[in-house]
């Protein structure tokens, strides 16, 4: 009887978030208490918020989920004009993406009379952003990218590749010139527990082939956004 209510409850919140999204994707679920939309947040299908995650896209801002991507705990994300997270991303708990900051940098203006910078960040496929990261205006992620706990981005990361520390560096690359006691002891864990069946036929074929080719899409989405709005000026 309490299982039965507790998933009428979680049921009965996924009705009640669903109307604050501009486009909903199908079979997307909410069960948190608590979930803050304002303005125009895009999801795709099979996507999922937990509980206290902010959404929040300023008049004239977009906020666009792919397919089986969400947030966990506490996300915030802001948009003044863009941001995008691409498919089957997962964002972790407490972690902060915008498109907007303040450059004091050769001003002596108080901070919060200067002039905001706001830039798009577009987010790529398959990738795994950690508990308390940040990710500030201009930055493009690469498909597959992993990003450390507590890591501070700033810049564009690489597909691929694996970020960490404050301010972010690249420390590792997932599949080129791992260590081999690295790999070995990949091959025993899939030996041993195999590989996790997809679900629902994902196929990330597009993304392995992009990054072999030595191309970052997201970066690409990133510039193509930064052209049409007219900007010129160096990301931060």
């Amino acid at each position: 009887m309490a299982k039965l209510l507790f998933n009428i409850v979680r049921g009965a919140r996924t009705v009640k978030h669903a109307r604050k999204f501009t486009r909903l994707g199908k079979h997307c679920r909410f069960p948190g208490k608590y979930l803050d939309v304002q303005g125009h947040v895009e999801l795709g299908d099979n996507c999922r918020f937990r509980d206290n995650v902010t959404l929040q896209a300023k008049p004239g801002g977009r906020i666009i989920f792919g397919t089986y991507s969400g947030c966990s705990y506490y996300c915030r994300i802001v948009a003044s004009h863009y941001v995008q997270i691409g498919r089957f991303t997962g964002i972790a708990e407490f972690t902060m993406v915008t498109d907007t900051g303040t450059n004091v940098m050769g001003s002596e203006d108080v901070w919060c009379e200067t002039p905001p910078v706001i830039l798009p960040v577009v987010i790529g496929d398959s990738c795994m952003i950690a508990s308390r990261c940040y990710i500030g205006p201009g930055v493009a992620i690469g498909d597959g990218a992993v990003l450390a706990p507590g890591t501070v981005v700033t810049r564009d990361v690489g597909p691929y590749e694996v970020w960490a520390g404050n301010p972010a560096r690249k420390i590792a690359h997932r599949t080129k010139n791992v260590p081999r006691m690295m790999q070995e002891r990949y091959r025993a864990l899939l030996e041993t527990v195999g590989l996790k069946k997809a679900r629902r036929g994902y196929d990330d074929e597009d993304v392995r082939v992009a990054a072999a080719d030595g191309k970052n899409r997201s970066a690409e989405q990133r510039d193509k956004i930064l052209k049409e709005m007219g900007i010129q000026q160096p990301r931060l």
